[in-house]
């Protein structure tokens, strides 16, 4: 991995919501208890010689509005290197239950587009795109909220799919990756319930992800 892109004295932000978020502001402060803190450790193993440091700033709950709102405190002061965002999973589900309040996969791509550009434009860092996922083999079209869930991420997974082509970003096909995994373990071995993945859930994104950046 010598040639792995996250250098020496650079900085890594995390962004997103709870599934990013993993307790940071709490027990598990700073890094929580979720990806991003495997992330670290595995960077810490395989690169000992390179000081990156990191912020997560996930905040449980969040969607791509309310990235949006905090985009300028929470990441553009900050200079970072590097962004990876994971949001949409409540986007969607606010949507589902009550359309005039909730994200539009319309409005999911309009706000995601403009806090990437602004990123950009402001920091010039490097981006890593998760794609949001739903842990779940429901496809009993329509007759259960979890499988009305998967009829429609595909359409939120097509925005990040669009931005990071259009951004050049680095991409993680996460929903792709847990359905290749769930052909050989039921979804327990990954979460409790669809959305929050337990801790074996969490190193499989991690580990994707350092894979993710190197091609």
């Amino acid at each position: 991995m010598g040639d792995f892109p996250v250098l020496d004295g650079q900085l890594f932000l995390f962004q997103g919501d709870s599934i990013t978020d993993c307790g940071r502001r709490a027990a598990s402060a700073p890094f929580g208890g979720g990806y991003p803190s495997i992330f670290i450790e595995r960077m810490t193993a395989a690169f000992p010689e390179r000081k990156v440091r990191y912020l997560n700033k996930g905040i449980s709950g969040d969607r791509v509005t309310g990235l949006r709102d905090r985009w300028e405190d929470d990441v553009i002061r900050h200079q970072p290197d590097w962004v990876s965002i994971l949001i949409g999973i409540n986007d969607l589900h606010g949507f589902l239950r009550d359309p005039a309040n909730g994200v539009s996969v319309e409005t999911y791509r309009e706000r995601y587009d403009s806090i990437l550009a602004t990123t950009r434009e402001k920091t010039g860092a490097n981006l890593l795109l998760l794609d949001p996922f739903y842990i779940s083999l429901d496809r009993e079209t329509g007759q259960s909220f979890r499988s009305t869930v998967l009829d429609l991420i595909p359409q939120y997974i097509a925005v990040v799919h669009e931005m990071a082509a259009k951004y050049n970003a680095y991409h993680l096909k996460t929903q792709e990756l847990f359905q290749q995994h769930l052909q050989y373990r039921e979804a327990e071995a990954f979460c409790p319930e669809p959305v929050h993945p337990n801790h074996t859930g969490h190193m499989v994104i991690a580990d994707a992800m350092m894979r993710a950046l190197t091609g």
